[in-house]
């Protein structure tokens, strides 16, 4: 005798797909025919470009803060004007953001730039925004905590395509190598 269908197992054999079946069947994986299918195949291909024109959108934002800090260049509108090296934290802080936000768009050392880029956002926002208020809107602290998210974000994905590190990774000169790497999700 035959026994009855479970929850995990398909109705009568011939019978119509319940609605739930048609529901699991269109939410298929990459690599099966629909529209989640195709979905997931063009997310599989942009996914590393997204990231890489991320990086580089930040760190050329990033280095505008640096520069503008130590060169006047491009000129900040409020609170324009140079620093000096030795003043702290705003010295040091434009160094970081100068070398961090050209190796950044480079996509060289970028995970380990990411990770300074994002402490020293990080060390911005709890030193010198937050003690005036709690939240970033009210403190005049959310450029730090975008640019703090946004790079420690960077250092888990990785530089994405384009990037000065998978060129290195490609022809064997740094890095695991690409085919038995399983480290970022976006490997190119």
């Amino acid at each position: 005798m035959p026994s009855p269908p479970t929850l995990s197992s398909p109705g009568r054999p011939g019978a119509a797909p319940s609605p739930r079946d048609r529901r699991r069947d269109a939410e298929a994986p990459a690599g099966l025919p629909g529209l989640p299918g195709r979905l997931a195949a063009l997310r599989e291909a942009a996914g590393p470009y997204a990231v890489a024109a991320t990086r580089c959108v930040f760190g050329l934002l990033f280095f505008c803060h640096g520069s503008a800090g130590f060169f006047d260049l491009p000129k900040m509108p409020v609170n324009g004007g140079t620093t000096e090296l030795t003043a702290w934290p705003a010295g040091p802080a434009a160094v970081i953001q100068i070398v961090g936000g050209a190796l950044l768009m480079l996509g060289l050392g970028t995970r380990t730039a990411a990770l300074v880029c994002s402490g020293s956002m990080a060390y911005a926002y709890f030193d010198v925004h937050q003690p005036t208020a709690l939240w970033p809107i009210q403190n005049g602290g959310e450029d730090a905590a975008v640019f703090c998210w946004a790079f420690l974000l960077l250092a888990f994905t990785g530089p994405g395509a384009l990037s000065v590190d998978g060129l290195l990774r490609r022809r064997g000169i740094a890095g695991p190598d690409r085919k038995t790497s399983r480290a970022t999700p976006y490997p190119r």
